[in-house]
């Protein structure tokens, strides 16, 4: 058994970002590379809505991937019909859990919701298919409703169950708080779904590991709606590097994959972005190069050449004497102190700032 297991939900979720829609060609190139990385489960999909979705998510089953190709179906049978239709062996059937969708987005009730999902459940796996199912707005459902809505699909014998904070309203303590008394409850495997609306979704994905969810969903460059959803970069490195676990993830592909959505998605990430940001581990402060140029652990705890990326010194407004000597030293001038202070005087007056890679 795996540590963690990644849900990667950027051609589903991220792609309900407003304004980005990918073609079938790229669908299928993210495919690969999400795949290529170690990615455990790739959400490719929504069927129903017609024949150029079908038509990817064929090809993209076609490639013969290690990943789980999982498509995302509503709680009705034409939706599973049209992922058998794109040769789906895993779906994911998702139902509203809150009354604020049951009650006024569907004018249903609570009752309506788990006779309907027993039945959907039921459905897709008498067609052969391995079913997980996911709670829309589990962050704001009544909880003794939630265990009953979960109960049902574990009984019915699904794969998973997901706790989907559709909105973003969860804090970290909060999270661990409802997984945990989920985990209680019960026995199924809990996929956790992070939106990030509060800036959040990263810390209440670790959360939810600690309260033991094992799977996290998430997309490259925390794509998704609104404010989007946990990112993927960011979970990884996470439970890497501060909780320790163990992970065959190839980590030092997230640059390359992260600069594939922003092309094609045509969002671009900010330059301290975490991860994959360009300016992750630029440095001007002359304290910090400093401390760097002696021990790197000194102010970077995630080292860039684990992820293939490059430590950039910036000479500016803030560096100090011993990064004017260290890249004098680089180009083969020695320097003494006093000229190093000379220097910086002159660059501070200018207040201009060159890019230096060491």
């Amino acid at each position: 058994m795996k540590d963690f297991y990644i849900v990667d939900t950027t051609l589903r979720d991220g792609e309900q970002t407003a304004g980005v829609a990918f073609s079938k060609n790229e669908k299928v190139d993210v495919a690969r590379k999400l795949d290529e990385i170690g990615v455990d489960v790739i959400e490719a999909g929504i069927p129903i809505m017609g024949k150029e979705e079908i038509e990817a998510i064929r090809e993209i089953m076609s490639l013969g991937l290690k990943s789980s190709i999982l498509t995302w179906n509503r709680m009705r049978k034409e939706d599973i019909d049209k992922s058998i239709l794109a040769g789906a062996k895993n779906v994911h059937i998702t139902a509203p859990a809150s009354d604020i969708h049951i009650y006024r987005k569907l004018n249903k009730d609570r009752g309506w919701v788990l006779s309907e999902l027993e039945k959907i459940v039921n459905y897709a796996l008498e067609k052969g298919c391995n079913v997980s199912v996911g709670a829309e707005d589990a962050s704001r459902a009544d909880f003794q409703f939630l265990v009953q809505f979960y109960s049902i699909a574990q009984k019915a014998g699904v794969s998973r169950v997901r706790y989907a904070d559709t909105v973003g309203r969860l804090d970290p303590i909060s999270t661990y708080d409802n997984i945990k008394k989920i985990r209680d409850f019960i026995d199924a495997e809990i996929d956790f779904h992070g939106h990030n609306d509060f800036g959040m979704a990263t810390a209440n994905a670790l959360s939810a590991f600690k309260a033991g969810a094992k799977y996290i969903s998430c997309t490259v460059n925390a794509l998704g709606e609104r404010a989007g959803n946990a990112a993927l970069e960011e979970v990884v490195m996470a439970l890497k590097c501060i909780e320790g676990c163990e992970s065959d993830f190839k980590v030092k592909g997230l640059k390359g994959l992260s600069e594939m959505i922003e092309d094609y998605s045509g969002r671009r990430v900010s330059a301290n972005k975490p991860i994959v940001g360009e300016g992750v581990f630029s440095h001007e402060s002359g304290i910090h190069v400093d401390g760097l140029l002696k021990d790197s652990s000194t102010y970077e705890f995630l080292s860039p050449g684990d992820l293939g990326r490059e430590r950039r010194f910036i000479i500016g407004k803030f560096s100090g004497v011993s990064s004017i000597m260290h890249r004098y030293k680089e180009l083969g001038v020695s320097i003494s102190k006093e000229q190093a202070e000379l220097i910086l005087r002159s660059i501070r007056s200018r207040q201009s700032k060159v890019n230096i890679t060491v």
